[in-house]
């Protein structure tokens, strides 16, 4: 099976990034109108995990983070559709049940019984619900810099940010100039390596390996006003959980406020409310942190 730039993936195909970023196998699984791609770490031992990425980001994002979770157990950092090499659904079919479901698939096509789902952001959503949803699937739930409550100016930023862009960039310099970064970054820049992972080449320029479909639903935000409401309740979710629940704050977050600490603690005496250092953007700003903060919640809190 080839990606839709024509290179090969497959589980089992062993594949090395241009940042020296470590090793690790691809695959992809069907779930309803799309594949869902993955990169998969580590060796089978204890309860695996499942790493899903937030709006602005994409499974690459997560490759650090992941094989240093991957010591003792499996790690899979996954595209959610219509973001990275998983597909795009024609359907515009992105709704939270669906995503949740992606998930699962994802689950059901590696054999995995259970896994700990660790989210960020969006991500924290999706998989905050799918435990939800699914509480026979989920050891543990891991929400990084995600709470149910978005910070007004995080939510401004990210309307702005995700409403106003293009179709296309004509260059990966306009792209990198537009999300805020130097355009005369070196060719071996993590981040300039980072953007042309998440662009792909289009007629007339770069297009972000993300649906316009999520570009589209912020630009009607930002013409009328007004949001579609959730058509879940994250705050019922997170007070029904019966399982371990982490939340990680990054203490610079624009996204996270402060205060909303306490309103996770008062929803579910079982989560851990933690801050590390860092902003909304903890995989590049503190993945050490992340590690860290991951891998001693697991092993004060899941057993095998």
């Amino acid at each position: 099976m080839a990606d839709r730039d024509g290179h090969p993936v497959g589980d089992g195909v062993m594949v090395a990034d241009t940042m020296m970023l470590p090793d690790h196998k691809t695959g992809r699984v069907r779930s309803g109108d799309v594949e869902i791609f993955y990169r998969r770490f580590g060796q089978p031992g204890t309860t695996p995990i499942v790493i899903v990425h937030g709006l602005s980001y994409f499974s690459y994002d997560w490759i650090r983070v992941a094989a240093d979770l991957a010591r003792d157990r499996e790690v899979v950092a996954i595209d959610m559709r219509g973001f990275g090499q998983s597909g795009w659904s024609t359907a515009h079919d992105y709704a939270l049940r669906t995503l949740a479901a992606d998930v699962i698939a994802v689950l059901d096509g590696l054999g995995w019984e259970q896994a700990i789902l660790v989210g960020h952001s969006m991500g924290g959503r999706v998989c905050l619900l799918t435990a939800d949803w699914y509480p026979e699937r989920v050891a543990a739930l891991v929400c990084l810099d995600f709470a149910p409550d978005l910070a007004p100016e995080g939510r401004k930023h990210v309307a702005n940010s995700i409403g106003r862009q293009p179709d296309i960039f004509t260059t990966v310099d306009e792209a990198l100039a537009y999300h805020g970064y130097d355009p005369a970054l070196p060719a071996d820049a993590p981040m300039r390596l980072r953007f042309e992972a998440f662009l792909k080449p289009v007629a007339g320029g770069w297009q972000l390996r993300r649906d316009l479909h999520y570009r589209d639903k912020f630009r009607a935000v930002l013409e009328t006003g007004r949001r579609e409401p959730e058509k879940a309740d994250p705050w019922a979710a997170l007070k029904a959980l019966e399982l371990p629940v982490l939340v990680v704050r990054g203490a610079r977050s624009n996204l996270f406020a402060a205060e909303t600490m306490d309103k996770v603690r008062a929803a579910n005496s079982r989560a851990r409310v933690i801050e590390i250092q860092g902003g909304h953007n903890l995989a590049d700003d503190n993945p050490d942190g992340v590690v860290a903060a991951v891998d001693g919640f697991l092993r004060e809190n899941v057993a095998g």
